[in-house]
């Protein structure tokens, strides 16, 4: 998208597509919200369809965990359901769909997450990450 492109008026009229992609204001409680309702609309049928494809699905499932839990602080949930958004659209830098390399824009990305957050994620989230894809590799 060049810096001259307009969002489109119909796809989202009374917010502007900038605002809620402009990372400077991905802790905004509004843009929290919003990437609070993609993650808990969009995040499990995801995970279902592609944890045994990508290597870090126990990083995504923690990082789920850990951002639903009422003791992790609201900065680190804010940044944590923007990592899990961006992991839920299918269109991202590098569309999803691509065999390969879909997924690897992703995959830095909550890679970089843990990186500033990590200290958050606690044994139970883990524990919990481990025992979903034990079960989801159970189902097959």
């Amino acid at each position: 998208m060049s810096a001259d492109a307009k969002p489109s008026p119909d796809v989202n009229p009374e917010r502007n597509a900038r605002d809620v992609l402009d990372p400077k204001k991905a802790l905004v409680p509004a843009t929290v919200r919003v990437n609070e309702q993609r993650v808990t609309r969009g995040f499990w049928p995801k995970i279902r369809k592609v944890a045994s494809k990508v290597p870090f699905a126990a990083d995504a499932l923690s990082l789920w965990w850990c951002a639903r839990d009422p003791t992790t602080p609201t900065a680190a949930k804010g940044m944590m359901f923007a990592a899990l958004a961006y992991f839920v659209l299918p269109t991202d830098a590098i569309p999803d769909v691509l065999p390969a390399i879909g997924f690897t824009d992703d995959a830095a990305v909550i890679a970089a997450l843990i990186a500033i957050v990590g200290k958050n994620l606690k044994p139970r989230h883990k524990d919990s990450a481990k025992a979903f894809l034990t079960k989801l590799g159970g189902d097959d």
